[in-house]
């Protein structure tokens, strides 16, 4: 006899399964909402970053539901969008000191994949089995979510989002030195976000003036017939015998007597003067790092500040869109170029960058064996005499722009102490100071033994070298002034106080005496140092740099800050006309 059933018993189990498939997701909801709250809450310090970061989560989430409508699902990437941003930037501080922005996803570009894997080779791996992981995953909540979510209410939620986070940036804008606590990742990057959207806005990329004719318009002419533009009767004749040119950047280098109390060797001062015994400073545009604001300045002319609040990423920005500095301006005289780049050629676009202004053969970690971008001064040393030996027989004049890291942070631990030169002695400093100026010591020990290597080795040849510190180093933040708070030192920052900014330039020859050091000022922006190195060489300049020139006299020796900009910004649009500034 067949077996009777109760009528309806399948429809009340369907439903009873529906129902506890409801109560799940909504449960897997709230979980997931409160787990991104302790993500947020433990990542996040303060009041102000706290309410940022959830204003910030829930736009992402509201952002989310316009495009999918499943809460499920978008809470769930939400979440994991938040984690590996925090991770991210906690990736990217522990290389710059400084947390993820928004800036890091307006410039993507194959550079940074490339590096992020030179660094991390199993990346790629890793990556590959976590979509294999997440994505059948996201399919199982796809198909199952039975919630919706109406775009119109979606798209109200993003829009007061949206609004409440640029209110709050705008009433409590960034500082300067926030991004480099490693703290509050996804509030700073919100408020990141409202800055580059009002600084592109407003300036674009680079501050220059309106269009309009200036002294470069026969350089324009010039460079659209595909022709070198310089001025009538200054022709560079590239056969000319020219010295070899060699540009040392110093790690974190200046005369540290500039703050009161501290104790050096005797002759300590000595290494900071050049060839006809003076000692110069050179203000550079930041402190404490970051390096490439300086590489910008000392190979292009030109000023990072112009890029205001994107000046952090200025090699990234300006690679293949600035193509007047240095590198071309010794091409159009016969050099070969090169330069010798401390870590991955990848790093904040630093390969492209370089080759954009007239590197001919630019030479990273990788290729010169190493796979740590620290090293002592005399490996950089050994590798720039190589690095000659190689272009020597060619017959062609030679410029080399060597980096030099043995001086980079931190100091708290003794480097490579079988490298301290024999008879050194503590001055009786703080440890920290002490070993500071120890690694001066080395770098002092180690120029001394290139240069003899060069003149022992290459009699017939005449080099002219122009050294110069990138930044201060950190420390001098709390030797410079003892004891002030840090909302004056950020004011002192923020105003770019020449005391913080600081470091020197030396112009030395080996069996060569410089030609002209009119412009070798006693204190010297870092942007005219390409125009103290072509005249020291005797070189003439171009239009450009001729021009420049007129503007370092007028401002004697300032660039950026001469007439609250006006001078830089007039500059720029010269270039841009010129077309030596394009796309920006």
């Amino acid at each position: 006899m067949p077996a009777v059933t109760e009528p309806g018993m399948s429809d009340s189990i369907r439903a009873e399964s529906r129902g506890i498939r409801f109560f799940a997701l909504a449960g897997l909801i709230v979980a997931v909402h409160l787990a991104g709250l302790v993500v947020l809450l433990t990542t996040e310090y303060g009041p102000f970053a706290i309410t940022l970061s959830v204003l910030a989560w829930v736009f992402v989430n509201c952002l989310l539901l316009v495009v999918l409508q499943r809460p499920v699902i978008c809470a769930a990437l939400a979440l994991a969008l938040i984690v590996i941003l925090i991770a991210l930037s906690h990736f990217k501080f522990g290389i710059l000191q400084l947390t993820l922005t928004f800036l890091d996803f307006l410039i993507i570009d194959r550079d940074t994949f490339s590096f992020l894997l030179s660094v991390f080779p199993r990346l790629q791996m890793q990556l590959m089995m976590a979509g294999l992981v997440a994505v059948p995953l996201l399919w199982a909540l796809w198909r199952f979510d039975p919630f919706r979510v109406r775009r119109r209410l979606a798209l109200m939620g993003v829009a007061a989002t949206t609004a409440l986070i640029a209110v709050m940036s705008v009433a409590s804008p960034e500082q300067a030195w926030e991004p480099f606590q490693g703290v509050n990742h996804i509030s700073n990057l919100a408020r990141s976000g409202v800055v580059a959207v009002s600084r592109l806005a407003s300036t674009g990329w680079i501050e220059a003036d309106p269009p309009a004719n200036g002294p470069l318009s026969l350089a324009r002419d010039a460079h659209a017939a595909g022709l070198p533009a310089l001025p009538s009767g200054e022709v560079c004749e590239a056969t000319a015998k020219r010295p070899h040119i060699i540009m040392l950047l110093d790690e974190s280098s200046f005369d540290v007597t500039s703050a009161p109390g501290i104790k050096v060797p005797a002759g300590y001062a000595d290494y900071f003067k050049s060839i006809d015994g003076k000692q110069r400073t050179m203000i550079a545009e930041s402190t404490g790092g970051p390096t490439w604001y300086t590489e910008y300045n000392v190979l292009t002319g030109l000023s990072a500040r112009s890029f205001g609040d994107l000046k952090f990423y200025i090699t990234r920005i300006t690679a293949g869109r600035v193509t007047r500095g240095l590198p071309q301006a010794l091409q159009r005289c016969g050099y070969k170029t090169v330069s010798l780049y401390p870590t991955y050629g990848d790093f904040l676009s630093a390969r492209a960058f370089q080759k954009g202004i007239g590197v001919d053969q630019f030479i990273d970690m990788a290729e010169m064996g190493v796979n740590e971008d620290m090293q002592p001064d005399q490996f950089y040393y050994d590798q720039a005499l190589k690095a000659f030996a190689r272009e020597q027989p060619k017959q062609s004049p030679v410029f080399m722009f060597v980096y030099l890291t043995a001086n980079h942070f931190p100091w708290h631990d003794v480097y490579r102490p079988d490298l301290t030169p024999a008879g050194w002695t503590p001055p009786g400093n703080t440890a920290e100071v002490d070993e500071y100026i120890r690694r001066q010591a080395m770098t002092a020990n180690d120029y001394r033994e290139f240069t003899e290597r060069l003149k022992r080795d290459y009699p017939d040849e005449s080099f002219l070298v122009l050294r110069f510190g990138d930044h201060q180093p950190a420390i001098s933040q709390k030797l410079l002034e003892p004891g002030i708070d840090r909302a004056t030192l950020a004011k002192r920052l923020m105003a770019t106080d020449p005391r913080y900014y600081s470091t020197y330039y030396a112009i030395d020859g080996i069996n060569y005496q410089p030609r002209n050091l009119s412009s070798a000022l006693e204190t010297l922006d870092a942007a005219y140092i390409p125009l103290v190195l072509q005249e020291a060489a005797g070189l003439p300049l171009d239009p450009s740099f001729a021009e420049q020139k007129s503007i370092m006299l007028r401002c004697k020796g300032t660039f950026y800050a001469c007439k609250k900009g006006a001078e830089a910004r007039r500059f720029n649009r010269l270039l841009i006309d010129a077309g030596m500034i394009k796309g920006l």
